[in-house]
């Protein structure tokens, strides 16, 4: 985090003395290197609060040695749920523009800055409404994940004859949580991303949105598990695990890649000019992180994670769970700097140094929520079926 801080510090000097408007514009770079990388991890947090929810209604009793990891993620959400209300509130005071359609002169037929398209979105794209959905969407998963947190704790402090009454509550919880994420994953990135570039839509960016979280939530606890093994913490977690866990940033990985080309193979064909604005804009002026980013979160994983070896590999899972992973960072920057900074946007020791102080805070609260109880659940129903889990 510290290291992290430094770098923030020695780009925001470099930024002031390289830009003639130096403080406003060092001011939205701040802001949104703040906002990406506050983005990134709440979704990595949420992500792993989805994923929990779908071992519970799947009934899955492989992933019950992973319970207390995805718990632990799940912790952050909170400070990340903090992170995102301050550059929330930041641009309602108008200290930054990356939600440029909060500004009230493009809602004034007699202002000169009167933007009739996004004046047509207004009865939706108001901020008391869209700040009650924020709010709604924030409140409602820390409920979840602390419910969730709280009965699991119960779990482990009751008797064998009744281990399944916490876990049917949780799984009638998960139905519910899931169905809510459902359509709240789907209207928040609406709201707090999409929204950045107003006059532009996507009738599957929701999905998008979420595949690139759930990788990322994937990566994470994949990273943290082979650290917490290699420290000798996790030893009931077995190449059969890990296998698993591999096959699932594999495959998710394609379903992003899916989202990703879907998306921007229709637009392009159709060649409509308000549609394809958006990627003419990060092709021509983020050509490197548009196709890098492909190249990282696609050809990456297909050609390194494809053989049974590979999946079982701790050493190797880390390497390449770590190029994932800020490669997927490099994916949400891609979707925000262009609509916030407009061509100006750039990958230097500001973004770096966000990236690396949300690290350091993210793995603060996930290793301390982790250091609070022992990383193996208690009377969980499948829990024996999880630690003699093994395939061939």
């Amino acid at each position: 985090m510290g290291l992290g801080l430094v770098l923030l510090i020695i780009g925001a000097v470099a930024n002031m003395m390289g830009h003639h408007d130096g403080e406003s514009h060092l001011g939205q770079r701040i802001w949104t290197s703040v906002y990406v990388s506050g983005f990134f991890f709440f979704g990595v947090s949420l992500a792993a609060l989805f994923f929990l929810a779908v071992q519970y209604a799947a009934e899955a009793g492989w992933g019950v040695v992973f319970k207390r990891i995805m718990e632990g993620i799940a912790a952050y959400l909170p400070i990340g749920a903090v992170t995102l209300i301050v550059v929330f509130a930041a641009g309602s005071l108008h200290l930054h523009h990356i939600f440029h359609w909060m500004d009230p002169e493009l809602y004034d037929p007699a202002s000169d800055h009167y933007d009739q398209l996004i004046a047509h979105k207004e009865p939706y794209l108001n901020q008391m409404f869209w700040w009650i959905r924020t709010l709604a969407y924030l409140v409602v998963y820390i409920m979840f994940m602390r419910v969730f947190r709280k009965r699991s704790l119960e779990e482990d402090a009751m008797s064998t004859d009744n281990e399944k009454a916490v876990f049917i509550k949780n799984q009638t919880l998960a139905a519910i949580f899931l169905v809510i994420f459902g359509y709240t994953s789907t209207t928040f990135s609406w709201d707090w991303i999409m929204s950045i570039d107003t006059h532009w839509f996507s009738t599957i960016f929701g999905w998008y949105i979420f595949s690139g979280m759930w990788i990322s939530g994937m990566v994470m606890i994949t990273l943290l598990t082979i650290y917490l093994k290699s420290k000798g913490l996790m030893q009931f977690v077995n190449d059969s695990h890990m296998h698993d866990i591999g096959k699932w940033v594999f495959g998710v990985s394609f379903l992003w890649t899916y989202l990703f080309f879907c998306q921007f193979m229709l637009y392009w064909y159709s060649n409509i000019p308000e549609e394809i604005t958006y990627f003419k804009a990060r092709i021509d002026d983020y050509t490197w992180i548009f196709w890098g980013t492909m190249a990282v979160n696609f050809i990456l994983p297909m050609l390194l994670l494809m053989s049974k070896d590979a999946k079982r590999n701790a050493g190797f899972l880390m390497f390449v769970g770590c190029i994932i992973f800020f490669g997927h960072w490099l994916d949400v920057f891609m979707i925000v700097s262009p609509g916030a900074m407009g061509p100006d946007g750039t990958v230097g020791l500001i973004e770096i140094g966000s990236f690396i102080s949300f690290l350091g805070i993210f793995l603060f609260v996930v290793l301390g929520a982790l250091a609070k109880r022992p990383l193996l659940v208690k009377n969980h129903p499948y829990l024996q079926e999880s630690l003699h889990h093994h395939i061939n």
